[in-house]
């Protein structure tokens, strides 16, 4: 079954383009890919950290105004990530730390669905130097773990090639 889906997935009309364009296609998404990774961990991760207690003199609010910019740093990076699967997909679907890093991915999902919808209200209205509620603490704990092995695992892919 996953022979057929990466057999499929590299004869498609956008794996040859990425893969013809040659010597720029592949390094410029990989630029692409680690700015947006920059984004992403740069506002997330730096949101994460104030909810467990670093820079307690800034408000919430403030922080998670930079929430944007990690949310186009994500879309960089799922254009970009979608583009090499497609493009080497043997690298990516039978890889180990390639699917380490899609579980990480999918319990970072799940956690920031968790925190919108269960304690992002009582949070966004944090002031400086509030103290977080434990369960929003642990939230932030597993995002920014997540992160942290999600970086890891996408290192990794390149190490344990198929």
């Amino acid at each position: 079954m996953l022979q057929t889906i990466s057999d499929w997935l590299q004869s498609t009309a956008l794996s040859r383009a990425f893969i013809s364009q040659g010597a720029w296609s592949w390094p410029l998404s990989e630029s692409i890919h680690f700015i947006g990774l920059c984004l992403l961990i740069g506002s997330v991760g730096l949101v994460d950290l104030r909810l467990l207690g670093l820079a307690r003199g800034i408000p919430f609010s403030a922080i998670h105004k930079l929430i944007p910019l990690g949310v186009a740093g994500f879309l960089a990076n799922m254009l970009t990530g979608s583009l090499f699967v497609v493009g080497d997909a043997d690298q990516y679907i039978f890889n180990d730390a390639f699917r380490f890093k899609m579980l990480f991915m999918l319990v970072a999902g799940i956690n920031v669905l968790f925190f919108y919808s269960t304690a992002f209200e009582k949070t966004r209205l944090l002031g400086p130097d509030a103290e977080v509620p434990v369960n929003v603490k642990l939230m932030a704990g597993i995002s920014l773990f997540c992160w942290i092995a999600i970086i890891c695992a996408g290192r990794l892919i390149t190490f344990y090639r198929p």
